[in-house]
Parts: structure tokens; C-alpha cells; sequence
């Protein structure tokens, strides 16, 4: 599924001071400790290709804290295959700390004002800060009419990271000192949505945060001296951390350094969670193990689901068969699916790695796109009766013109669609780019009804598949292995975990049909129109 994306992704690194190098980077003195993002921002650059940024600290610099951003991928903006420009960025943002951010975004435009880390100047240390923030504000609206209506402030920009630099500036106002903890806590009883955050000051100071349900991933690891952070555990393994150092923060949970002490602890109790399964099915690299549930062995569940409902219906003949992915979320999943039917599992479609993302483009333009992210493999295809797997379907853009390309390019005989997900049937508010239920596909034929196989079967027709299957609804537990009431899966029940969520979901059905404006923008043109 290639249709839809993620907004963002944080990283962050400190190397403590007085307790010599670290083994895991022993070419490298602590001030070089910033060179560590750029890595660990390769690693998640799946979250995000629009645009990439460092702040790093360094004590001895003029400019304490200093950021360098620009739209582009990790190896664009920082040069990568460049050396000397890669060596000369990482000399002018040396430092024993730094935090880094991946961005493609659900609301402002492409350019480089609304990349990140964003950076707040001012004459104090203590007040002046950069962050990285991953997620979304689904009170978005309330909080900036409330910021605007003293007359006293202004927002350069349409988006809720500026929102939240404002409300963490507004706790340092005045002669306000208060401990990072304290500082988010407080922001925190003022936001209704998702967030992981990643900030550091010019004292040297850090804190890395999760939201209380914990709907955006965040982990890290810490050995000896050295200090990371990272929306997913990837990041943290390649830079050589240990597996069994490495954990995801609980929900409300906060990392501090100050004065150079580290701490673990929690902004605020929470009694429950609300992790997003989408991070299991789709997003999260497949290396990745989030809050102790392997991204991989999750995916491979799905894959089983998929099988065992193929077995209950024996409806479609395996002779001939083949399952085939949709490159490359879907893998583990068909894979899964295939040893349990007992049939092979082929890479029937070849991903072209260079064509950009199909989400880039709207309209006509992500069909081009489509046309020439995958080629069909005609010799594994031709005559073949082909399960395509897929990790879920959302606009279906992408999915009608793989089924015609492998008809007309690969030979196939028979095509039959299985999603290693249920359907998607209402908006996300909390950070994935589908704000609208127009703009879906399932809610055309569900129209509120339960999901049937006659109803699968109009939607297969209208694929132009020989048939379609979903997961159930259920099977997404199951395979993450988290309870249901553990898990945000508002998008596929329409039940929100948060209050505004719940609210901007009421404006999206109320404007469902009226045109293509985002939830966000239709709160704003409600309120203010």
C-alpha cells in the first residue's frame, strides 16, 4: 500500500559528559556525537521523504544550539554521497548532542520553513530551544484560536508544530524555571492527539516524550556513556546498542538530561494505552520491534489470518496458484500466507526503487507514478492463478493500476486480492495523511454496514479483481498481540481514543461528499466562516 504515509519520524543522541568514549563509537570523540543522526535518520526514513534536519549542542560554539534543515531525503540534505560537503556539515554541527527529524507532513506545504527540528531563539539559555516532534494535534483548531485571540500572538504557519513550540515557549515565560518534566507536563494537559518529542536547549539540556496513550512509537537505549533515541528500535540496533538495551518508552514517559543527569520517568500516570496497529501492518520498518512486539513476527500473523480465512472458504482453487506481495510492507505477510496454503510465494512484482513515492502526486499524477513504481514479472505471473497481498488498502489508487498492469503486462489468469488489514473506513487525526472519508475506498460500498462477502464482492468488481478479502476486524489483536482496548484502531472501527478525535470524525462525516478539504481545514473554515 503506497498510497497513504506517515508524517514523521525523531531521533536524538548525548553523549554524558565525564565518563570517557563510547565503545560503540570508538573512532569518534564525544563532540563528534552529532554524526550519529544522520544514520539513525536513514534508518527511519520511512516515516518520512519530504524533508530532514539536526540541532545539535555544542558548549564551545557561538551559535550553542544550531540547526540545519532542507526538503529533501537524508542523503540530500545531508550530503551523503557528497564527502566533502558531508564532512563540512558535520564539522559546523558538532556536538556532544543533537536531535534529528524526518518530515513528510499531513498539513502546510513542501518547503523548508515548515522542516524540522524547529528552533526558537532568545537571549536566555534555558528559553532557548529546538525540537523535533512526531504526531498530530487533533485540538489543533481550539489551541490556535485561544493562541491568536489576545492579539498578542502570530503564527507564520498553518501547522501544530509551531502550535506546540508556542504553548512550550508560553511555560518558559517570564521568570518561569521549570524542570523539563514539569514544563511538559503541563503542555501536555493542554493537547488532545499524538506526539513523541525530542527537545534540546542551549544549557545542553534534553528531553525526549510520549504522548500518554503512546499512539506515536518511541524507543531507546543507553550504554555507558552514550545516550539514543528513535521513533523505531532500528535505529537504536544498527548504531550498535544491544537488544536486550534497547525499549520502548511507556506511555506519559519522559527522558531527561540536565546538568548532564540522566533520568527515566513519567509527565503524567496513564491508565491505559492506545498504540497505533497501523505501525505493525504498514509503517514501521519490518526490523523494527515496538513496545516489545516484533514488527516482523506481527506481519507474519497477519499472513496466517489471511490463510486460515483462505482454508475456512475454500472458494478459490490453489492449483496454480501463487501468492504474490505488493513490495515490500506486504512480504512477511504473504510469505506467512503462502507456507501455510502450501504454495509457493514469488516476487511477482518488482518495486523500481528510484521512481519516488506515489503519495508525492494526487490525481493522474499518482497513476503515472504507480505505472512505473512496479513491473510485473511476467515469467512468474503468466497462466497463474495469483494471490496479490497487500498490507491494506486506502485510496486504491495504486492497487487498480497494479491489477491492470499485471493483467496486461504479467499474463495472469486470475487475480485475487487479500489485505493483511480490515477496511479502512474513517479518517486519522493523529498523524497519517487520509483526513477525509471521502477520499477513502471502503466507506463507498459499507455505507455503515457490517463487511460481507457480497459486499467484498462489489468492491472486488470495482477493483476489476477477480475477488477480494479482508482481515477481520479482530485478527488485528491477535497478531500484534495487544488487547483490543490497547490499541488505537479508529480508523478501521471509528471509535477514537480521544475526545477531539472523536469530534473531528463527526465533522468528517458531516462533510462527507461536499469536496476534498482535509477535516483540519473544514474545522477552520466552519469556525472562522
Amino acid at each position: 500500500m503506497s498510497d497513504i504515509y506517515h508524517e514523521c519520524g525523531v531521533a536524538a543522541v548525548y553523549h554524558l559528559p565525564g565518563q570517557g568514549r563510547s565503545p560503540l563509537c570508538p573512532d569518534q570523540g564525544p563532540e563528534e556525537t552529532s554524526r550519529l543522526i544522520p544514520r539513525m535518520l536513514l534508518d527511519i526514513q520511512n516515516r518520512g521523504q519530504l524533508a530532514a534536519g539536526i540541532t545539535s549542542y555544542h558548549p564551545r560554539r557561538s551559535q550553542l544550539i544550531d540547526t540545519h534543515k532542507d526538503v529533501g531525503t537524508v542523503n540530500e540534505v545531508f550530503r551523503l554521497a557528497h564527502q566533502t560537503d558531508y564532512e563540512k556539515l558535520m564539522r559546523e554541527y558538532s556536538g556532544p548532542a543533537a536531535i534529528g527529524h524526518v518530515r513528510y507532513a499531513t498539513c502546510g506545504p513542501d518547503d523548508r520553513s515548515y522542516a524540522q527540528p524547529f528552533e526558537r531563539h532568545h537571549l536566555q539559555k534555558h528559553k532557548w530551544f529546538s525540537f523535533a516532534f512526531n504526531g498530530q494535534l487533533a485540538n489543533y483548531q481550539e489551541l490556535r484560536d485561544k493562541l491568536l485571540s489576545d492579539g498578542d500572538h502570530h503564527l507564520a504557519r498553518e501547522t501544530d508544530t509551531e502550535i506546540f513550540m508556542h504553548e512550550l515557549s508560553r511555560e518558559l515565560s517570564g521568570d518561569r524555571r521549570p524542570t523539563l518534566l514539569e514544563m511538559i507536563r503541563n503542555v501536555n494537559a493542554r493537547l488532545d492527539g499524538a506526539y513523541t518529542l525530542a527537545l534540546l536547549n542551549a544549557s545542553g539540556d534534553m528531553l525526549v516524550a510520549r504522548d500518554p496513550l503512546g499512539i506515536k512509537p518511541l524507543c531507546w537505549a543507553k550504554e555507558g556513556p552514550l545516550f539514543a533515541a528513535a521513533s523505531e528500535s532500528v535505529a537504536l540496533l544498527n548504531l550498535g546498542f544491544k537488544p536486550e538495551n534497547i525499549r520502548s518508552l511507556e506511555p506519559g514517559g519522559a527522558i531527561t538530561i540536565t546538568d548532564g543527569r540522566f533520568s527515566v520517568g513519567r509527565f503524567v500516570e496513564s491508565s491505559r494505552s492506545a498504540h497505533c496497529f497501523f505501525e505493525w501492518v504498514y509503517f514501521a520498518n519490518v526490523a523494527s520491534t515496538l513496545d516489545d512486539r516484533s514488527v516482523y513476527l506481527s506481519r507474519t500473523a497477519l499472513g496466517e489470518e489471511l490463510a486460515r480465512l483462505e482454508l475456512e472458504s475454500g472458494d478459490v482453487s490453489l492449483t496454480d496458484a501463487v501468492v504474490v506481495p505488493v513490495p515490500d510492507t506486504s512480504k512477511a505477510a504473504a510469505d506467512a500466507m503462502a507456507f501455510r496454503l502450501g504454495i509457493p510465494s514469488r516476487e511477482g512484482l518488482i518495486r523500481n526503487r528510484y521512481s519516488g513515492r506515489t503519495f508525492i502526486e494526487s490525481g493522474q499524477g499518482r497513476r503515472r507514478k504507480a505505472q512505473t513504481k512496479y513491473t510485473p514479472l511476467r515469467e512468474v505471473l503468466e497462466g497463474r492463478r495469483i494471490f496479490l497481498v497487500e498490507d491494506s488498502i486506502v485510496r486504491s489508487t495504486t492497487m487498480k493500476v497494479l491489477l491492470n498492469r499485471i493483467r496486461e503486462y504479467g499474463g495472469a489468469k486470475e487475480i485475487h486480492v487479500r489485505v493483511a488489514c480490515p477496511p479502512i473506513v474513517a479518517p486519522c487525526f493523529y498523524g497519517i495523511d487520509m483526513s477525509t472519508v471521502d477520499e477513502l475506498f471502503a466507506p463507498k460500498f459499507l455505507q455503515g454496514r457490517e463487511l460481507t462477502l457480497e459486499i467484498q464482492a462489489e468492491m472486488a468488481e470495482a477493483l476489476e479483481a477477480d475477488s477480494l478479502r479482508y482481515l477481520p476486524i479482530d485478527s488485528i489483536a491477535r497478531a500484534i498481540r495487544f488487547r483490543e482496548d490497547q490499541l488505537c484502531r479508529a480508523c478501521i472501527t471509528g471509535a477514537y481514543p480521544t475526545p477531539h478525535g472523536q469530534q473531528l470524525y463527526q465533522i468528517a462525516l458531516k462533510n462527507a461528499g461536499n469536496g476534498a478539504a482535509r477535516t483540519y481545514e473544514r474545522q477552520l473554515a466552519e469556525t472562522t466562516g
